[in-house]
């Protein structure tokens, strides 16, 4: 293998002092090349760098420059000569040499790819597609054409560094965009919404399109790869001089290697995720990142206080502090490097603030200090931490919770039994009420007046009520401790209810015989509590409420 030089003169152009003059030059032979012109004369070279403000003195003397680093290369131009003295003086044909093309091409490459933004081609997925079943049909045939398998996977070369070239663009230009901190916040919302349809496009795309390349590359085994990469081989060295069988060699182990890295583009390995995986990863998390970035930009836009910012402003005064002793002063009034009073407050320390009262427009500085253990200092805590405290014993506290939930369950099932006997009665009728019993007639007026005459049942379920005028004009008076109901005289009908009657969903109020012994119940936390806070379902309307009468 030949060693590679330690200098490269053909790279001299780019840095002398005229590197814009032979740069145009240069330019100007690439661009002929691509015309198939082989050959330029100095006045060609001249019309092509006109703008520039050029002499033909100086074109020829950076022709010949050229030719020196070995960029160009002169042929004598015997071409249109009338006379003899145009015969002998020197006249030249300038081509590229393949070292100066190179340098060209590969500072086009340069310039291009700093210059290009990146694309994520979904179309490129889909050539792909359509090239691998173009080899698929090639490989079910006994005999490879050389030359279709060449051109085939030429372009699917090209295409894929194509693919891969643009998507690394891309995400390195999506990174940057997303980091970019001086955007205008109009242009980066209406870019924002662009990006994330073209991302989830993308992505879609990306999903079908591997799974199917996928399914193309698993026909394609290590056979099947070799003997691809043999027939693209021999169509290679075909217009090789002296083509040897090293050559072939060579040439196949290319090739397969492609065929290989294409495989490992869109096929995983056991714990590792192929690239085409890997894509749609970063494609994916760019969407989150570009949200967070918009909502710093919100925060900037609507945050009063900005930490960046402030710390900036902060930096700018330290530097224009005239003294030492401005700036100790700007630190203690920035980072509040003095004693804190508020730090512990004890009943002798409001003993002594009392004493001796210190105003607020004392500075800090000259108020008496604040002694306090080194242990805060050091650990954050004004005390050694100990054992924990021990735990509070609840026990008498929920035994009368319980005493307290029998009493009142106790005095619902009296006031239940008193009411609900499953006979008619008028108001009138029902004497002096408990304040508990009063409440629980009062719900169930409410209910079967909203329900607007008929059966209805209680809000629990557990009672029928049946609440029919009597249209007789009495008027119904109902002693309480707190007050005189009266209304119109109805006839009232509550009737407790059997389980199998309850209607679906409710629950039943449990009869003073289900109310076991405080000790042989479970302290569910609902049951800790007394009946009315308990949860229960919400008791219906109670108009009669708002037409009582207390006296």
């Amino acid at each position: 293998m030949e060693a590679f030089p330690s200098r490269l003169p053909v790279f001299t152009y780019l840095t002398v002092e005229n590197a814009a003059l032979y740069r145009a030059i240069m330019r100007s032979f690439v661009e002929a090349r691509e015309r198939f012109v082989l050959h330029l004369r100095p006045a060609d070279v001249l019309r092509a760098v006109r703008e520039n403000g050029l002499d033909a003195t100086a074109v020829d003397a950076a022709l010949q420059q050229l030719c020196a680093w070995g960029d160009l290369q002169s042929h004598l131009d015997t071409a249109d000569v009338a006379t003899v003295e145009e015969f002998y003086r020197p006249r030249f044909l300038y081509q590229l040499t393949p070292q100066g093309e190179a340098v060209e091409r590969a500072v086009s490459v340069y310039v291009e790819a700093l210059a290009q933004r990146g694309e994520l081609q979904a179309a490129a997925l889909g050539d792909i597609r359509t090239l691998l079943e173009s080899v698929a049909q090639m490989l079910s045939r006994p005999e490879l054409d050389d030359s279709a398998v060449h051109l085939a996977l030429s372009a699917l070369r090209a295409r894929f560094d194509e693919l891969t070239s643009q998507a690394q663009a891309f995400m390195g230009s999506l990174q940057r965009s997303i980091d970019l901190h001086g955007a205008g916040v109009a242009s980066f919302l209406a870019y924002k919404q662009r990006l994330i349809d073209y991302l989830e496009r993308f992505v879609g795309q990306l999903v079908i399109a591997t799974a199917d390349i996928a399914e193309l590359l698993g026909h394609v085994d290590a056979a099947a790869a070799r003997r691809l990469a043999e027939s693209a081989g021999r169509r290679e060295i075909a217009d090789a001089l002296d083509g040897e069988e090293a050559d072939l060699r060579a040439a196949a182990a290319r090739w397969e290697a492609r065929i290989e890295g294409l495989r490992g583009w869109f096929i995983g390995r056991p714990g590792v995720p192929s690239q085409a995986e890997e894509l749609r990863a970063r494609a994916r998390a760019a969407i989150p990142a570009l949200l967070a970035a918009i909502a710093s930009l919100h925060d900037r836009r609507f945050t009063r206080s900005d930490r960046a910012a402030d710390l900036r402003t902060l930096a700018r005064w330290f530097a224009e502090a005239p003294t030492d002793e401005d700036a100790h002063r700007l630190w203690r009034a920035a980072f509040g490097l003095a004693s804190a009073r508020h730090l512990f407050v004890d009943p002798e320390a409001l003993a002594e603030r009392e004493a001796a009262p210190v105003p607020a427009s004392r500075s800090w500085l000259d108020a008496p200090p604040l002694r306090i253990s080194p242990r805060l200092r050091a650990t954050g805590r004004h005390a050694r931490p100990g054992r924990p405290n021990d735990v509070i014993d609840r026990s008498r506290e929920k035994a009368l919770l319980l005493a307290h939930e029998d009493e009142e369950e106790r005095a619902l099932a009296e006031a239940r039994a008193r009411l609900a006997t499953g006979r008619p009665a008028r108001l009138s009728e029902l004497g002096e009420l408990t304040p508990l019993a009063f409440d629980m007639l009062l719900d169930w007026l409410g209910e079967a007046l909203a329900a607007g005459g008929g059966e209805t049942t209680s809000s629990d379920g557990s009672i029928a009520i049946s609440l029919v005028p009597t249209n007789d004009g009495r008027v119904a008076t109902v002693e309480t401790p707190a007050g005189t109901f009266r209304g119109p005289d109805h006839l009232l009908t509550l009737r407790a209810l059997a389980p199998e009657e309850t209607a679906p969903g409710r629950h039943r109020t449990r009869a003073p015989e289900e109310v076991a012994p405080a000790r042989h119940r479970a302290t569910a936390p609902d049951e800790a509590l007394p009946a009315r806070h308990r949860a229960t379902a919400p008791p219906g309307p109670a108009p009669a409420r708002a037409a009582a009468e207390r006296s």
